[in-house]
């Protein structure tokens, strides 16, 4: 059984960075198979593609975050980062990481979820 769980603060101040970890069970993040991929929601709209990473690092991400926006990974600990630069009230949402089934080209598991405010 595939689990991810995303943690990290649950607020953030204005310009500051925002960072979150999405912890994999079950499953290799290094698997040829899967990308690992992080979309959010804001609270009131529809869900949106931040980026994803594939089995060999490379990393693609939406061009509206494409500047503030970094996704990298840690094998020894089979663990997913996202960084997003220079926070705005409107980065305020819930953050998910969930797995891409490459030949679907579809997400077959995520997280919970984890809700982030950027506020002073």
């Amino acid at each position: 059984q595939v689990e991810l769980q995303e943690s990290g603060p649950s607020l953030v101040e204005p310009s500051h960075t925002l960072s979150l970890t999405c912890a994999v069970s079950g499953g290799s993040i290094i698997s040829s198979a899967y990308y690992w991929s992080w979309i959010r929601q804001p609270p009131g709209k529809g869900l949106e593609w931040i980026g994803y990473i594939t089995p060999n690092a490379n990393t693609y991400y939406n061009p509206s975050l494409k500047s503030r926006a970094s996704i990298s990974r840690d094998t020894s600990k089979n663990q997913v980062t996202l960084q997003l630069n220079s926070v705005t009230p409107e980065d305020t949402a819930v953050y998910y990481c969930a797995r891409v089934l490459r030949a679907a080209g579809s997400n077959d598991y995520w997280g919970q979820g984890i809700q982030v405010t950027v506020s002073s």
